[in-house]
């Protein structure tokens, strides 16, 4: 995703295929270009074009391997950001002037022709829909076309998928860890790799549980919630209340003014300190700190909330806050909470709480000891798990650098490989059977339970009977033998729908919105069974094939395979 809003974000194109919009918009980071590729896509598709091969019509899988983060599942994300590249696909001038600058003067001219006028209307795309919890080696996009403009197209969808899914899956597990009632608030910008990895992460983040972020760019451009408060510098700053010049605040209403607010704040402070409830608890808070609060308080009387670790929470933070916090409760306003970013985050925002507690009984504020209480300071998925398992009085997490930068594993490892070709299914071989590819177009279904449960994730070519419900079906691990399983699904889910179809007249699917998008992937958490979603050592989902494509994978493999000689 790009920082700024996008030159050609705006541009509309007519597409191909029967759809409610008809049109789709431009990619949302103007660096998403046709040069965004390797070198070797345009060296390949010279010596394709010099072969005459380049039209002879190619399925390529884009699958990953392994789960990331130690995990079992996955949530599929990026496929927007594909559509739209591939929706205003178009080299210019000036791009093949590049691209010839870059090759061997030996290339012909006419190659440079051809390049000029491809496009992607005889390209078509089955996809999982965006949001969705995938497994490894199942098909996120089947893309078929000719081979090489598919391959043009192979590392900018590599890049536009990789990354988008690894930072939605950890926004996921991090919502997993601290449960559904509490805020997440994406705070990670300043973190980022860059601005298009902080627009990224603001984006997929939010698709993947997340509530808010701090990056007002993203909320800009793709209508994410913002959320922010002050800094420290803004807290020391200040150097006593006498700085504050304009103390005047209306009531909420606006019926009257109160003059002096900043009296107001201290006949609070004041009576806080006499407490005999509160009293021991704090004695003399620090001025310059009081100072800032009740300015940004001023500022923002409606949504008042404070950093309150800048000198020490309990002692000044806490009651000064209260302070502020009263004075605006009896100009009829509600202050939101406060924000902690340092030490004992479980001890402190228990403490915190009896204090808004003690302040209700004692005061008579209703809805005071139920004050938002935010947490932030380098959090991660342990350190969540951590404070769930101590006890804490946390309503709001502030997450950053492990969550953008992805910290715990920084790829996905998203691969594209050559399934097909003029019909004829291609499978790539290894010393490591876990880089063997599954030939041949196919398709894959989603088998459910009993329990509502998903089953496993079976594949089959494309013209075989697909599975039917209360039928028993052989499912068998690609590769191992001794592993198959009869399943008798109550329900069947197609995975792979068209999201491109070029020059056929099949339906195109919509892209929906984000906000669908985010309510489609929590949903599909919900569904999956409790053992493959936890952190310590989950339950393997199965991932399978028909018995059929088994037989042919295994037929193909021995065809293909050199036979060695020993002497």
């Amino acid at each position: 995703m790009a920082a700024a809003a996008v030159a050609n974000g705006t541009k509309k194109i007519e597409q191909t295929g029967r759809s409610k919009s008809g049109v789709i918009s431009g990619p949302s980071n103007p660096m998403v270009t046709p040069l965004l590729t390797d070198l070797y896509q345009f060296t390949m598709a010279y010596a394709y074009w010099k072969a005459g091969k380049q039209n002879e019509r190619a399925v390529f899988d884009l699958y990953f391997r392994k789960n990331p983060f130690g995990g079992e599942y996955t949530i599929f994300a990026g496929l927007e950001e594909c559509i739209k590249f591939i929706a205003h696909y178009k080299l210019t001038d000036d791009e093949i002037t590049f691209i010839r600058s870059s090759l061997p003067p030996s290339c012909e001219d006419a190659f440079y022709n051809y390049l000029r006028g491809i496009n992607c209307s005889d390209i078509e795309i089955y996809s999982i829909p965006e949001g969705s919890v995938v497994f490894p080696k199942v098909p996120l996009m089947r893309i078929e076309g000719p081979i090489a403009v598919v391959q043009l197209l192979e590392t900018a969808f590599i890049n536009l998928i990789n990354y988008a899914s690894l930072v939605t899956t950890n926004a996921a597990r991090h919502r997993f860890v601290v449960g559904k009632s509490k805020l997440l608030l994406e705070f990670g910008l300043r973190r980022a790799q860059g601005p298009d990895g902080g627009m990224s992460a603001s984006r997929y983040c939010y698709m993947g549980g997340f509530d808010a972020t701090s990056n007002v760019a993203a909320g800009n451009l793709f209508g994410i919630p913002l959320r922010g408060t002050h800094s420290h510098a803004f807290v020391s700053s200040f150097m006593s209340p006498d700085e504050i010049k304009e103390k005047s605040l209306k009531h909420h209403g606006g019926s009257s003014v109160c003059k002096d607010f900043v009296s107001l704040v201290k006949t609070w402070l004041g009576k806080l300190k006499r407490s005999r409830l509160l009293g021991g608890i704090f004695n003399e808070t620090n001025q310059s700190e009081l100072a800032a609060f009740t300015s940004y308080g001023l500022a923002f009387p409606g949504s008042f909330l404070a950093l309150v670790d800048t000198y020490d929470v309990m002692r000044s933070g806490v009651p000064n806050f209260c302070a502020v916090a009263l004075a605006l409760n009896d100009l009829g306003y509600s202050a939101f909470g406060i924000r902690l970013d340092s030490g004992d985050l479980a001890y402190q925002s228990c403490e915190a709480r009896k204090f808004f507690q003690t302040i209700e009984k004692e005061f008579g504020v209703p809805g005071f000891g139920k004050m938002n209480i935010t947490a932030s300071n380098d959090l991660n998925e342990e350190t969540l798990d951590a404070l769930k398992k101590q006890g804490h009085d946390v309503d709001s997490f502030g997450i950053g650098t492990h969550l953008v930068t992805c910290y715990a594993q920084p790829a996905l490892g998203v691969v594209f490989k050559l399934v097909e070709i003029n019909n004829q299914p291609r499978i790539k071989l290894s010393e490591e059977v876990t880089k063997v590819s599954i030939p041949c177009k196919k398709r894959c279904f989603r088998l459910y339970g009993k329990e509502g449960y998903p089953l496993v994730d079976i594949m089959t070519g494309e013209n075989e009977r697909p599975p039917k419900v209360g039928e028993r079906i052989l499912c068998r691990h690609p590769f191992i033998e001794s592993k198959r399983a009869y399943v008798v699904p109550q329900r069947i889910e197609e995975l792979l729908k068209c999201f491109w179809p070029g020059s056929s007249d099949k339906t195109r699917e919509d892209l929906p919105p984000l906000k669908e998008i985010r309510k489609r992937c929590i949903e599909q958490l919900e569904q999956m069974r409790p053992d493959h979603m936890r952190r310590l050592n989950p339950t393997p989902y199965k991932v399978s094939v028909s018995g059929k494509l088994y037989d042919f994978i295994h037929f193909l493999w021995l065809n293909e395979a050199p036979v060695g000689e020993l002497q």
